[in-house]
């Protein structure tokens, strides 16, 4: 019986890959050239094929091939002779070689870097001066891909020759040549100084120009003007000048682009000049229309997932535009995004940060996404995969529960915010990290009984181990948590935490190289001998460690937050027993000091009102005139010049109160001379 008929299976897809590649060294420049389209029409929009012909080496073979095919072309314009077919073939070779860089490049940092590495980013510049249109354009097109990637090469425009090199670029009357060269300013222009020179260079008015051009001339346009104008008044003031051809006006048109890339790239250009150059920006009605066209961009596929950053920008630290936005019912309408699930991730990190902007001041913000029942969307988001959403979620729960009234109602001290908070503790992220601790150090405010929750599910470990990381940023923050979290808490809660932290550990923290972790541990040493004796005792124990530690600190310290933080210990300290305020003296007047001026005198001649404040509250504890020892004490600041400094700060501003109470303390408790 004959056997049955069958077709060879097809080769694997690794080999057919590698078969691409091996057709890309053909002697035959029509196999190379078929195969550079093979290759660009698979890469095309396709990450994992990318990273596949990456590893495979396409980008270096491609490279190749633009580079023998530049040098042929170059040779035939010397002289050489060519046939008018070779010369079509062999453009068509530098075309689509260019074209399969740009491809790699598109959207794709490892393909830019194999891009650069491969040597062909100096082909493809000179290719931008080639007699053939096309080729021009293909080259323009691949280098504007590599502009869209941090890892770009960056032209620095104090430099002269860089300075012709943009001009040229936007002279000319290719537009893929033009849209290049704006897209080197967005990437390049980095500097105040180079802001100034590429205004007074005339390139503003090119790019003006440029916005009555194609869409592409427009939105490479508004980027550059945008990175131009960022942050520099004095060049948005020459560029609002009517000499600039009513420059501002037309942006402000392009809000009504057809186009919706133009119209976000326009409001964000005037989101700059606004937030650059207020004054040059008040209008009500284009403010309000703003808020309006980028709530409607929400719903744009092609740019619905920057419109919210767009708009956090516009509105960020600015409590007039947020009154606009909410009366706009901005919270709503990012609310109602949110319950169109699945929203992906770009998009729900900048609704995210849109909403975290909105409540960042106002209440009545915070009580409408409350009402809205809209914190369920910001705890799932707390679990997201992406980093950035996680991190985004932090910073909306840290802006709303800036809020006395819910903090005090316990509203964000449960479980179904605190284990996933706790969670952010262990990330892999650094910025993951610190945004939850931001987020963290606000709910542990919370008062009272709801903060042993925090403690349950395991927070306070996980504080201490940060406590101890190398990352400064960490490790502050951490300690700020800590600071938080012994913020009006019961003794047993400081008890617990104390042991968890313990003494040494503390005692480094206040000690620490850095004054930012130095102000906090000091701040939270304050918090924990704020209350009854108990409290205070916690600075007494394994032999007053903590104590000398504040004591050192205040004696070697140079920063006044860390010395205000110090004084607010020994103020606490001092509200105790004899033997506390005895302590207190002791490290304050060290018996065995030289006869230069006391710390505490030095307080009291600070500039700082705040430090002076601090060490005034500690002398009026310490003199207190029901305490048995305050004759003796004021005898001793008496000797050392502090009486007659206090009588001499009467008339300070800052102080007057406390001053004269701690001088009326003093003259009681004294002699009554003068």
């Amino acid at each position: 019986m004959p056997a049955s008929a069958s077709s060879a299976p097809p080769p694997p897809t690794h080999s057919r890959r590698e078969d691409l590649i091996g057709r890309l060294s053909s002697s035959s420049s029509e196999a190379k050239l078929k195969a550079l389209r093979d290759l660009k029409n698979q890469i095309i929009g396709n990450r994992t094929k990318k990273l596949c012909f990456l590893k495979l080496g396409a980008v270096p073979s491609v490279t190749s091939i633009l580079s023998s095919s530049s040098a042929t072309a170059a040779a035939a314009a010397a002289g050489s002779v060519c046939s008018g077919n070779d010369v079509e073939l062999n453009d068509s070779l530098i075309i689509q070689s260019a074209a399969a860089i740009g491809s790699f490049a598109c959207g794709f940092d490892d393909g830019v870097k194999a891009v650069l590495d491969a040597g062909a980013f100096p082909l493809l510049l000179r290719l931008i001066s080639y007699p053939n249109d096309k080729v021009v354009g293909a080259a323009a097109r691949s280098l504007k891909f590599i502009y869209q990637s941090k890892l770009a090469p960056r032209y620095d425009f104090l430099q002269r020759n860089n300075m012709e090199f943009i001009q040229s670029l936007l002279n000319s009357e290719n537009e893929n040549v033009t849209g290049l060269g704006a897209s080197i300013i967005t990437h390049s222009c980095w500097t105040s100084m180079e802001q100034k020179a590429l205004s007074d260079a005339g390139i503003i008015k090119k790019l003006t120009c440029m916005l009555g051009g194609s869409v592409t001339q427009k939105d490479a346009s508004l980027e550059s003007l945008a990175t131009i104008l960022k942050g520099n008044p004095e060049v948005i003031a020459k560029f609002t000048e009517p000499e600039n051809g009513g420059a501002l006006g037309t942006v402000t048109e392009l809000t009504k682009d057809k186009n919706a890339r133009t119209r976000l790239l326009a409001c964000i250009c005037l989101i700059v000049i606004k937030n650059s150059a207020p004054s040059c920006l008040q209008d009500l009605r284009i403010k309000t229309k703003l808020i309006l066209i980028l709530l409607e961009l929400l719903d744009d596929d092609q740019v619905g997932d920057e419109a919210p950053f767009a708009l956090s920008s516009l509105i960020a630290e600015k409590e007039d535009l947020q009154v606009l936005a909410f009366e706009a019912n901005v919270i709503d309408k990012l609310v109602n995004h949110l319950r169109k699930a699945p929203v992906l991730s770009r998009r729900l990190e900048g609704i995210l940060i849109a909403l975290a902007n909105m409540c960042s001041r106002l209440e009545r913000c915070r009580d409408r996404l409350l009402s809205l029942e809209a914190m369920k969307f910001v705890t799932d988001a707390l679990s997201q995969d992406s980093g950035e959403v996680r991190a985004a979620a932090c910073v909306c729960l840290k802006n709303v529960s800036r809020s006395v009234k819910n903090l005090s109602a316990g509203l964000f001290m449960n479980e179904s915010f605190v284990a996933p908070l706790v969670q952010l503790l262990f990330d892999d992220l650094t910025f993951v990290q610190v945004s939850a601790l931001d987020a963290i150090s606000n709910i542990v405010v919370d008062f009272l009984a709801h903060k042993t929750m925090f403690m349950k599910c395991g927070g306070v470990k996980q504080l201490v181990q940060l406590s101890k990381s190398m990352d400064v940023t960490i490790r502050v923050k951490a300690v700020c948590a800590l600071r938080n979290l012994t913020f009006l808490v019961s003794d047993k809660c400081k008890e617990e935490i104390l042991s968890e932290l313990t003494q040494l550990t503390l005692r480094s923290l206040i000690c620490d190289p850095e004054a930012c972790v130095q102000e906090q541990a000091l701040a939270l040493v304050r918090n924990l001998v704020d209350g009854p004796l108990d409290s205070i005792q916690h600075v007494f124990a394994e032999d007053a460690l903590l104590l000398h530690a504040v004591g050192q600190q205040l004696q070697s310290a140079s920063k006044a937050e860390v010395l205000i933080q110090g004084m607010y210990v020994f103020t606490n300290v001092a509200s105790g027993n004899e033997v506390h305020k005895e302590a207190v003296m002791q490290e304050l007047f060290p018996p065995l000091a030289n006869e230069c001026e006391s710390i505490m005198s030095k307080f009291l001649h600070s500039d700082d009102s705040r430090l002076r404040t601090a060490a005034v509250w500690a002398l009026v504890n310490l003199t207190f005139p029901s305490s048995s020892g305050a004759f003796g004490r004021v005898m001793k600041l008496r000797n050392a010049g502090i009486v007659s400094q206090l009588k001499n700060m009467v008339n300070d501003p800052c102080l007057d109160l406390r001053v004269r109470t701690a001088l009326g303390q003093s003259v009681t408790s004294g002699d009554g001379s003068t």
